[in-house]
């Protein structure tokens, strides 16, 4: 408690902070209650999903590379045919990434299959003995492996004491411990990492990740109603004792979304019709296949609407029967029915159902 008291001193400490700190002088020594409670809701209420079964290194890995930015219920039918496609790393690197890509048609963030499949080849060809790797920082150094991710990897395929800091979890924590920091900050990531490390039960690691993340999707929600009234841990909760949890967690401000309007041309002979691939690095759809296509706004009117992070796309498509292809330089002539042999954007595969388009159009 010494150290408590000299914070006390500081006249720019507030009390909330006070409180947090607090929080951990009198409660960590009672923080098996929080186990005890987090692990009794977990046993009665935890889904049953695939990459909970598991303590292969392998499938932990595509099941968190997928979840990213990706819902469960989405993500679920993705990750059986990833698994089913190519059942170990060893397949997944002596994929095509054309294939790759076209298996993750829909998922969005492409960024994400690419580095999968990079990573891939990068752990095959390193040849360690030990196979897939096995440290924190061996699978932190994995191409699209970050903090939470290696922690996820680390803590779910080994039992390693390192915490699994998704979405889920930085809100239950901000309101564990009335949290008003932005958690998507480097500054408010760096807080919450600490906290969290603080909360970790270093016994049971994957026991307390899989809980708390579980917790956070399916109890601590965005919209908790009436949830905080019967919440198991409610006692041990600053968010709920100060009447902030509903408005917790705190995120830095939106970034200004961009508006973009592109048309796109389909030709079409009946049979056959023109593709190209994106092939700007730092532009949306890298390596993803469309149809010929014009950037700028025009006065016609642009019936799709497609939302990104950042960017709001709108689109129109044009169909032009012809005789013969034109010849458009970085195009592709390519048979109707093998359009879906192609990794398409999510915009064009609803552009192409919205249009009823077929070989015979």
């Amino acid at each position: 408690m010494q150290s408590y008291y000299k914070i006390m001193k500081y006249e720019n400490f507030s009390s909330k902070k006070l409180q947090i700190c607090d929080f951990f002088c009198n409660f960590a020594p009672k923080m098996e209650n929080l186990y005890r409670q987090l692990y009794n809701w977990y046993a009665q209420n935890r889904r049953v999903l695939p990459w909970r079964e598991t303590n292969d290194p392998y499938a932990i890995w595509l099941s968190e590379i997928i979840l990213q930015q990706t819902r469960v219920v989405q993500g679920m039918d993705y990750y059986m045919r990833f698994l089913n496609h190519w059942p170990t790393v060893e397949a997944l690197a002596a994929a095509d990434e054309a294939e790759v890509l076209r298996e993750w048609q829909g998922l969005g963030y492409y960024s994400r299959a690419r580095n999968l499949h990079k990573a891939a080849k990068q752990i095959v060809e390193s040849q360690e003995p030990s196979g897939f790797p096995r440290t924190f920082d061996e699978l932190r150094a994995l191409p699209g492996v970050g903090d939470y991710t290696a922690g996820a990897i680390a803590s779910f395929a080994y039992n390693l004491p390192y915490p699994a800091m998704d979405g889920n979890v930085y809100r239950v924590v901000a309101r564990l411990l009335d949290i008003d920091e932005a958690f998507d900050t480097s500054a408010g990531k760096k807080l919450f990492h600490q906290k969290i490390e603080t909360l970790l039960d270093r016994d049971n690691p994957r026991l307390f990740n899989s809980a708390i993340m579980e917790f956070g999707a399916l109890y601590c929600t965005p919209v908790l109603g009436d949830a905080c009234a019967s919440c198991p841990l409610q006692a041990m909760c600053l968010g709920y004792a100060h009447g902030t949890a509903e408005v917790l967690p705190v995120r830095k401000p939106r970034p200004k979304v961009r508006d973009r309007w592109f048309t796109y041309t389909i030709y079409t002979d009946g049979t056959r019709t023109l593709i190209q691939r994106r092939e700007n690095p730092k532009d949306i759809w890298y390596h993803l296949y469309e149809f010929p296509c014009e950037e700028g706004q025009t006065e016609d009117k642009y019936p799709f609407t497609h939302v990104l992070s950042h960017q709001k796309l709108h689109a129109r498509f044009i169909v032009r029967k012809v005789q013969k292809m034109p010849d458009i330089a970085g195009t592709l002539v390519i048979r109707w029915e093998d359009l879906n042999d192609y990794a398409l954007s999510r915009l064009t595969l609803r552009a192409l159902d919205t249009l009823r388009l077929t070989p015979q159009n």
